[in-house]
């Protein structure tokens, strides 16, 4: 169905956060929109799910009654594969290999992610050394088979993985992202003789060079396989229960939605889901404000992630690392082959505990209270001192209005957390708060700088856009210690992932790695594989009801003899030696704007070429669909909040968000309080609300 062809059309998106579940409803072409808000359930991530569309679905026919249409779809967000594979809690996974291949995994790169450390701890592999499988069959790096697995070869391995028992097999043969026959053949074998395990492919999820990521991969996909396809099984009838034949389609990491089906499949693929669909949101808000360099800053109750994009589109990036051992050093976690929209983790969330380390000092995360306990002021017996209790306590929260007042918060018992912390640290309470907010804001902007450094950018020439829930609570503070000069907060911005999916196209991202010099490339053979890529890609498009597809091929391109790839792209074309000239002008303008020159002499080669296809994107403009904008006071009073460049509280204007009417001058310092989150303006600026809701913040004061 052609969505957008269709008037009065309801959808709903959701996202599943390690704190709260949230959801928007929207009512399309107007673009009126609710939102939904509930404690995720971690012991039923689907119960809260269930919760926020029916809420949901009360909004919208308590907003207009008889005139509400059936809802059409949901799309949906979600970390449970981020937290299966931190908490090492999926499904018991085989390996299958070459033979001689059994130790990739503990191999790995030989790499130490920190030299110095003499205790280094690295990433356990997912799979124990028990249940990995090694099978008698090669190909060559050309793909030409030079040991083929006879029959009874393809049964004594297949009867190895029967005897362990396993849920899931992972197969990722040498040489199979060339050449998949022999792990079709072995697929094949194990869905005969093991009916109902789920089987995951290298050759089908990472067809690229890189063995040890790309088993990496495939072993991921296989351990959480099992538990997601259940998972969405269990939501579609649980959706089916509340309103019948209702699609589900899926986040990716990559920026757009798949169906369930295809989710389901490759689950891994959805690793980044949530943060992905915030950086959509901030984009759109920057497309319906005219602002071209935006850091999208997203902060909910577990982490904070940032991304920098420029001209309006997030930069995607072909490799990502999971499941971290020291969250904030690269090499630590489990590597993945996937194509993700380009995000660092540069802080800790509402939900991240404080605590003093071993040699007396202050440290905030990577532990979270999560929704369970949840931060000490929640009162549902977390008794650790969160970002959330510092908050609440330095007057940026308001314990009487949290949730729009559905939810209060106990200051006695954030004050006895963060007492018991003070003492250790020999400190004050407020300066234990303080140091909580600080640091958390002090290590967003560090962290964010080096980000936009490496990008070749200067942070005072963006504009920042704040979602999350707890996003609007830190982005001016952040803004201001980075010296960037405006902060946009798009309307529902504690709901900010939902429209981001909303807004999301239909996508597939496709790879096929063959190394060849430029000059020696086989252009029929590549456009051969390209069009094969391209009709397995329109079908799953197809299933998620994608219209007015775009095609464009990418090439992951370098100069002979180096160790790092430029990522090109063009549009789609029918391959052939031009195509060639256009990849290579592509590579050398790239190449020369990150190194400030080209190589004279020097022969480039394509390693992988990768292929995308994404349904017709365009700017979503978003209103409220319920009473939330009137014409009533907006000053609902004054608190005392902690000033950063006083170093003291005063008094500050407390308004009503959506009562301040579009075109309003407001000078701060000031707090603006809507259900979903709070925008706390802890310094000298111009705040104004501009036509589509977003208030923009032009902070006056730096130091």
């Amino acid at each position: 169905m052609n969505l957008a062809a269709e008037p009065n059309i309801l959808r709903v998106a959701v996202d599943i956060g390690g704190t709260f579940t949230d959801g928007v409803a929207t009512l399309s072409p107007a673009g009126r929109i609710w939102v939904g808000k509930t404690p995720t359930t971690p012991s039923d991530p689907g119960e809260a799910v269930s919760t926020v569309i029916l809420d949901l679905l009360k909004q919208v026919r308590a907003s207009i009654g008889d005139a509400a249409p059936a809802l059409a779809e949901v799309v949906h967000g979600t970390t449970l594969i981020t937290n299966t594979l931190i908490e090492r809690k999926g499904s018991r996974t085989a390996l299958m290999v070459t033979s001689g291949q059994g130790d990739m995994l503990d191999i790995g790169r030989e790499w130490r992610y920190d030299i110095y450390d003499l205790d280094i701890v690295m990433p356990a592999p997912l799979v124990a050394p028990a249940d990995r499988v090694e099978v008698d069959e090669r190909l060559d790096a050309r793909g030409e088979v030079l040991q083929a697995p006879d029959k009874a070869e393809l049964q004594r391995a297949v009867a190895a993985i029967k005897a362990m028992g396993v849920d899931s097999v992972a197969v990722s043969l040498l040489h199979a992202y060339v050449n998949d026959s022999h792990e079709r053949l072995l697929r094949a074998e194990l869905e005969r003789a093991l009916p109902g395990v789920a089987v995951s492919l290298s050759s089908e999820l990472a067809r690229e060079i890189k063995e040890f990521e790309r088993t990496s991969t495939t072993v991921a996909n296989a351990y959480v396989k099992p538990i997601v396809a259940a998972y969405l099984q269990e939501l579609e009838s649980r959706l089916e229960r509340i309103e019948p034949n209702v699609p589900l389609r899926v986040m990716v990491s990559s920026g757009g939605f798949t169906s369930a089906k295809s989710a389901a499949q490759t689950p891994i693929l959805l690793l980044e889901s949530g943060p992905a669909a915030g950086v959509l949101s901030a984009l759109n808000t920057a497309h319906q404000n005219d602002v071209k360099q935006v850091l999208a800053f997203d902060m909910g109750g577990t982490t904070a992630k940032a991304c920098v994009a420029v001209g309006g589109e997030a930069p995607v990036a072909h490799f990502f690392e999971c499941a971290r051992v020291e969250r904030f050093k690269r090499g630590s976690g489990l590597p993945i082959l996937i194509p993700s929209i380009e995000l660092i983790e540069i802080g800790a969330g509402g939900g991240s505990i404080a605590f003093c380390n071993r040699l007396g000092l202050l440290n905030v995360g990577p532990e979270s209270s999560g929704s369970v306990p949840g931060p000490a002021c929640y009162g549902r017996g977390g008794e650790d001192p969160t970002v959330t209790d510092a908050d609440l306590l330095l007057g940026y929260l308001s314990a009487d209005n949290f949730l729009g007042g559905e939810m209060k918060l106990d200051t006695g018992l954030a004050e006895r957390a963060m007492g018991r912390l003070a003492e250790k640290l020999g400190v004050s309470m407020v300066d234990a708060a303080w140091g909580i907010y600080n640091m958390v804001n002090e290590n967003m902007a560090s962290a964010a700088r080096i980000h936009i450094a490496e990008n070749g950018h200067d942070p005072r020439d963006f504009s920042m856009v704040g979602t999350g829930g707890a996003g609007p609570v830190h982005a001016v503070e952040v803004a201001r210690k980075l010296r960037i000069p405006r902060v946009l907060i798009p309307i529902a911005a504690g709901a900010g992932s939902c429209l981001g999916m909303l807004a999301a196209p239909a996508r597939v991202d496709r790879s096929w790695a063959s190394p060849q010099l430029l000059a020696d490339t086989d252009w029929n053979q590549v456009g051969s594989a390209l069009r094969q890529l391209r009709e397995e890609a329109q079908v799953e498009l197809d299933s998620a009801g994608a219209q007015d597809v775009g095609w464009r091929i990418g090439a992951e391109m370098r100069y002979y003899g180096q160790g790092a790839e430029v990522p090109v792209s063009i549009d789609w074309e029918e391959v052939g030696p031009a195509t060639g000239e256009r990849i290579l002008r592509a590579f050398e303008e790239h190449y020369e704007r990150l190194y400030g020159r080209t190589v004279p002499g020097a022969r480039p080669q394509v390693m992988t070429w990768r292929l995308t296809g994404r349904a017709a994107s365009r700017g979503h403009h978003f209103e409220w669909g319920d009473g939330r904008v009137t014409a009533e006071e907006a000053l609902r009073g004054k608190r005392r909040i902690w000033q950063p460049l006083r170093k003291d509280y005063s008094d500050v204007n407390v308004y009503d968000r959506y009562s301040v009417q579009p075109g309003t001058m407001l000078q701060g310092p000031l707090i603006l309080e809507e259900r979903e989150s709070t925008i706390v303006v802890p310094v000298r600026s111009e705040v104004s609300i501009l036509a589509d809701l977003t208030v923009s913040v032009v902070i006056k004061e730096f130091d």
